[in-house]
């Protein structure tokens, strides 16, 4: 941590102790990759980190979900033990009857027997079933809560796309078809000038930045894509079943569209300067580790920063620039 200048804040080092102790496979790629990227570890990187891999919430939410488990799970067996007395009882008085039967008893005093004793095991069954249906309804609750839950865990809190955990797991599964011969392409887009657009106008408009560039970027790529929140204000797309060229083509209206959005300050009604991005692509070579895939499309997009900003730069111009000295 102070080698990577980072404050010993308690989130920070319950990040950093679970990197060291290795204990998290998910987590230690994320803080390698950061480091192998030479990215600085900032505020915003450091809450991205805990908020994504450590989840401080998680442990509260399994708790209070077992307990409410362990809770149905009683109930339930007290309505199964219920309806097997309820069960015998019915079947000792419908037996008692056979009998009398027998010996001669008034049919209509049988009768009625047989209909109070249906009428009584009618109630139970209601009350019952009752019992059951909410029972049911507090398992659905439970089954949302942890549907949120997971999904609160895979979400960034400030663009609302998916996080560095989601991310990884998606690129894992689009490997695996990808070395079938499906092409894989990712996209990674970092805005221009964001440190200097922060200092003239405040973290907060540059949030409402960020969430604008999170919106371009969704609403661009396709339904099978996965728009992600890399770190600080990189932004990232993996294209499944996507080449080269055609993820360059939808890298470059994404960089059109970010540069035609109009951002006005909400608390002055001020519009402030546009926001271009650079954007490097990146295809995926069968055999290669994803973090190579990710290295080569930062590398496109440093070049593409490099020569100028707001352009798009595809890992092809890499070698070029490489045989250009």
């Amino acid at each position: 941590m102070v080698e990577q200048r980072i404050p010993p804040t308690p989130n920070n080092f319950a990040v950093w102790f679970h990197y060291f102790a290795g204990d998290h496979d998910d987590l230690r790629n994320a803080v390698d990759l950061l480091i192998d990227h030479n990215r600085p570890f900032d505020a915003r990187t450091n809450q991205d980190l805990f908020e994504t891999y450590i989840e401080p919430n998680a442990g509260g939410v399994a708790i209070e979900t077992s307990e409410r488990l362990h809770a149905l799970m009683g109930a339930a067996k007290e309505f199964l033990a219920t309806a097997i007395a309820d069960n015998r009882s019915q079947m000792q008085v419908i037996s008692d009857v056979a009998d009398q039967s027998q010996t001669g008893v008034d049919p209509r005093t049988l009768v009625a027997q047989l209909m109070n004793e249906l009428a009584r095991a009618a109630t139970r069954a209601t009350r019952l079933e009752a019992g059951f249906a909410e029972k049911t309804r507090e398992l659905d609750v439970i089954r949302d809560s942890l549907s949120k839950s997971e999904e609160r865990a895979r979400t960034d809190t400030l663009t609302g796309l998916a996080n560095r955990r989601a991310l990884d797991e998606f690129l894992r599964k689009a490997q695996a078809t990808a070395e079938w011969g499906e092409p894989l392409s990712v996209l990674m887009l970092d805005i221009d000038h964001f440190k200097t657009f922060n200092d003239n106008f405040g973290h907060g408009v540059g949030d409402q930045v960020l969430r604008l560039m999170a919106k371009v970027l969704r609403e661009k790529v396709r339904e099978q894509d996965l728009p992600a929140r890399y770190g600080g204000e990189e932004l990232i797309a993996v294209l499944p079943d996507a080449d080269l060229a055609a993820c360059a083509e939808i890298a470059e209206r994404i960089r059109r569209a970010i540069g035609e959005c109009k951002i006005t300050r909400r608390s002055t009604g001020e519009v402030l300067p546009n926001i271009t991005v650079s954007i490097g692509v990146a295809q995926y070579r069968t055999g290669e580790a994803t973090a190579d895939l990710i290295e080569r499309c930062d590398r496109a997009l440093y070049l593409a920063k490099g020569g100028g900003r707001n352009r798009v730069v595809t890992e092809n111009e890499l070698d070029r620039a490489w045989a250009a000295g």
